[in-house]
């Protein structure tokens, strides 16, 4: 594995100003990250359930103090908006909270055997490996980091090339809190170096990795070789199911930003709309000047609803899904430097075009229509990935039925909700393995150790 002696600049996505240039992980340094790791988590998992959760509490807080910086820091690193931004902020703050509770309630059972008493305990699995995504590297971060810290682990966290400083102030911020040093670490570095030496390392028992689904492969085969343990949660390409029988115009108005949140760099973005026949040019005709009135622009402004994508390479991968005179619908993107991208809307598309099947994670969506339910369960299930999706109907035994036939991890109900922290998350066929947040967040990171106590004389 080659070292790796140089640092990474960190641009503006909307401007491509230099923000900072932070020093890149080397191999010897992972290792060397992860022997303090061991150590300090030896001693967090012997503190009493109570002051772990008090001390996760304090870090909570901590963030909540300096949520608007965070949030600032995430507008000039990541390009997003303000309003997104605050909010990742304030889902670190939520996840943290939400992990301490479980602290004390991370309990085993007793099971009732012949001869005795059988008791099984829930013990921390040891360093735990968070390999972050650019896309949104505060919340998802914490995906990882919160619930494994809860149950006891030190936590490694690689963040994004291009996204590392949130995280970086997140691991000042742990330290400012009183968490014990060395328990979270921050790594940044490229994928290929610092990501695989943590993959590799033997005292690494778990890795969380957000990503594509390709390096997600890559990550789980090479966790097979020391049988390690790994949640995945990988691409997608969420249909938008759009009835006849919905409140077509709300379906209509809610569209645009359920595939342009965040530039559509987003795993859970509907990006295939499916609309019933009977109501696909009503839907149309509501959806263009839907699209055409998203505000694109300046992501520190309030009034911005998109912002830019994060890099040049990332604009000319949308670039090259869209024809220049492909496109059926087309908003607005400012001019000059930042990678900006119009919000974009394909209809006769063929069924097998790179734009209905790839992940194309940019501001692109394709309008197909279908003819009934059958119809829009097959086209919803024609796709490798199963993250998310939404469907709209007033029917709700069709609800129910759509629900439980559409192959994906994530389905809201006229509605666009994908994520809370309070509920499970993950996805189907080549969208992952395993399941993040939610009640069972915690026993994710831990082992199950069965004792059996003789009672027999």
């Amino acid at each position: 594995m080659p070292d790796q002696p140089h640092a990474h600049r960190i641009l503006n996505p909307a401007t491509e100003e230099v923000v900072a240039t932070v020093p890149a992980t080397s191999e010897a340094e992972v290792d060397a990250a992860v022997v303090r790791a061991a150590a300090a988590q030896r001693r967090w998992s012997e503190a009493a359930p109570a002051d772990r959760a008090r001390l996760l509490r304090r870090f909570a807080a901590t963030v909540d103090g300096h949520l608007e910086e965070l949030a600032r820091l995430e507008v000039r690193e990541a390009g997003h908006t303000l309003g997104n931004a605050r909010w990742e902020a304030g889902n670190v703050r939520d996840l943290l909270d939400y992990a301490a509770g479980g602290v004390e309630r991370l309990t085993g059972r007793q099971i009732p055997v012949a001869g005795g008493l059988d008791i099984t305990l829930l013990e921390p699995l040891g360093v735990v490996g968070v390999i972050a995504p650019w896309n949104f590297p505060m919340p998802i971060a914490a995906w990882g980091t919160a619930p494994a810290l809860a149950a006891g682990n030190a936590v490694l966290l690689k963040p994004a090339e291009t996204t590392p400083l949130t995280a970086l102030r997140l691991a000042e911020l742990a330290l400012e809190a009183g968490l014990p040093e060395h328990l979270f670490q921050v790594l940044p570095g490229a994928g290929d170096v610092t990501g695989q030496a943590l993959v590799d390392h033997p005292g690494v028992a778990k890795i969380v990795f957000t990503g594509s689904t390709r390096v997600g492969k890559e990550i789980m085969a090479r966790g097979a070789r020391r049988t390690k343990r790994v949640t995945l949660e990988l691409g997608g390409k969420s249909p938008n199911i759009v009835f006849a029988d919905a409140d077509v115009e709300r379906a209509a108005a809610e569209a645009p930003m359920a595939y342009l949140d965040n530039a559509g760099q987003d795993c859970c973005a509907r990006t295939r709309i499916l609309v019933q026949r009977t109501a696909y040019d009503r839907f149309l005709e509501l959806l263009a000047p839907a699209v055409q009135s998203v505000v694109v622009g300046d992501p520190s402004d309030d009034r911005t609803q998109m912002g830019p994508l994060i890099s040049r390479a990332q604009l000319e991968r949308v670039r090259g899904y869209v024809p220049e005179d492909g496109a059926a619908v087309r908003g607005s993107a400012p001019d000059g430097p930042g990678f900006w991208f119009p919000p974009t809307v394909l209809t006769d598309v063929a069924a097998d075009d790179p734009a209905v099947t790839d992940e194309i994670f940019g501001p692109v969506a394709v309008v197909i229509p279908f003819d009934d339910e059958a119809d829009a369960i097959r086209l919803a299930n024609d796709t490798e990935y199963g993250l998310s999706g939404s469907l709209w109907t007033r029917d709700l035994g069709r609800a129910l039925r759509v629900s439980r036939a559409v192959a994906a991890g994530n389905l809201s109900v006229n509605s666009h909700s994908s994520v809370r922290y309070s509920t499970p998350f993950g996805g189907y066929k080549q969208s992952g393995v395993g399941r993040e947040l939610g009640p069972d967040a915690l026993t994710a990171f831990t082992e199950t150790k069965n004792i059996f106590i003789s009672t027999e004389a």
